[in-house]
């Protein structure tokens, strides 16, 4: 594999990662809430929007379009005018990520390859339940405004901060911050221009 920057890896990694949740997890039994769709319409959807990622060391942010059909996707990630196109995709047992800067990465799970590229740990694999404004585990704390729809969703030491346009169902924001040492923090912002 050739030299990249630590940064660059970082990124791919955890913008791709950040996107990529959605194998190796048993879906939690929860009673049905207004947020959630028919069982044959869970997870498949189509977003596109931007996605930043800060860290104590580094920052960095790209274009995202994500496609998932259940249990599969396909992410392609780019800069300003399409610059540095990463392409990304899943089935069960098998992430790959492939740029002109990495070639091509392989794991099994999303959790797997951001651990390999970033040490970073994180449950990934929530984020297709955190974008449709659903908990991912039973465990999760979830805050709702006036109209019950999820605010900040607790779960696995992350912070999830769901913002709406107006009267939608769906969060058009997510904030995902990370409590670390010292203050410190590591945060995903996710902005979905279009779904």
């Amino acid at each position: 594999m050739r030299q990249i920057s630590k940064f660059s890896l970082s990124l791919l990694a955890l913008s791709s990662l950040a996107l990529t949740g959605c194998q190796q997890f048993s879906k939690p039994q929860l009673p049905p809430s207004p947020m959630q769709t028919a069982p044959e319409e869970i997870n498949q959807f189509a977003l596109q929007g931007k996605i930043g990622v800060r860290t104590p060391q580094q920052s960095g942010s790209a274009f995202f379009t994500w496609q998932q059909e259940q249990d599969e996707f396909d992410i392609e990630l780019s800069g300003i005018l399409g610059v540095g196109k990463t392409q990304i995709t899943g089935r069960p047992g098998q992430v790959t990520l492939n740029s002109a800067k990495t070639g091509e990465i392989t794991a099994a799970t999303p959790e797997e390859l951001l651990k390999r590229a970033t040490g970073w740990n994180a449950p990934i694999t929530h984020l297709v339940q955190w974008v449709q404004a659903k908990p991912a585990t039973a465990k999760a704390q979830i805050s709702q405004d006036e109209s019950g729809r999820p605010v900040q969703i607790l779960e696995d030491e992350w912070n999830v901060q769901l913002s709406y346009a107006e009267q939608a169902k769906l969060p058009n924001k997510l904030i995902l911050k990370q409590a670390l040492e010292n203050s410190a923090e590591n945060r995903i912002t996710m902005v979905i221009q279009n779904r």
